[in-house]
């Protein structure tokens, strides 16, 4: 090779197989979230859409919130899991709209973040508390529904923080977004 010649590489493209795509959601649900190390970025439903583009997986996500710190990790850990699994070169595509929305956690991430002591999002996302109206909040630990709001933002800026009356346990809650 001489200088100045271009190195022409597929970069490890390759045909998708009948298997990839299920496989691939396998190893993303395996994938926690580095705030919240219960629930994968399948549960919390940043994980949006598995595709075969051009030889490779393609994989989209939209973040919790555009100025989440933890989102370049998250993206390296979907990448380093898919490689680990013998993806070779994933492809990540960061899509912003629509914007993520805790409607987008599953059952099973609900249930995951109430069991870790997180009261997980009460509803559907709206803008209810635009309009001075609080959300019924229980507490995780005792299932109270008597609880009241110590801060609007808790050990992330995506969580609040509020206090049970009657087992007087603070906790986070994940606030509907």
């Amino acid at each position: 090779m001489q200088p100045g010649e271009l190195i022409a590489s597929d970069g490890g493209a390759r045909a998708a197989r009948g298997d990839d795509l299920s496989r691939a959601w396998a190893v993303l649900a395996q994938v926690m979230d580095p705030e919240v190390p219960v629930v994968s970025v399948v549960e919390l439903g940043i994980v949006r859409e598995l595709s075969w583009q051009t030889g490779h997986l393609q994989v989209v996500v939209t973040p919790t919130y555009s100025g989440c710190p933890a989102t370049e990790v998250i993206e390296q850990d979907i990448c380093q899991a898919l490689e680990d699994a013998g993806f070779v070169t994933p492809r990540l595509k960061r899509q912003l709209h629509p914007a993520w929305t805790t409607d987008w956690i599953s059952a099973s991430g609900r249930e995951r973040l109430q069991a870790y002591g997180i009261a997980a999002p009460q509803g559907s996302a709206s803008k209810r508390s635009l309009l001075g109206d609080s959300p019924l909040i229980s507490c995780p630990q005792c299932g109270s529904s008597h609880t009241e709001l110590l801060s609007q933002f808790g050990s992330t800026a995506c969580k609040a923080l509020y206090r049970c009356c009657d087992c007087r346990e603070p906790f986070d809650y994940f606030k509907c977004i």
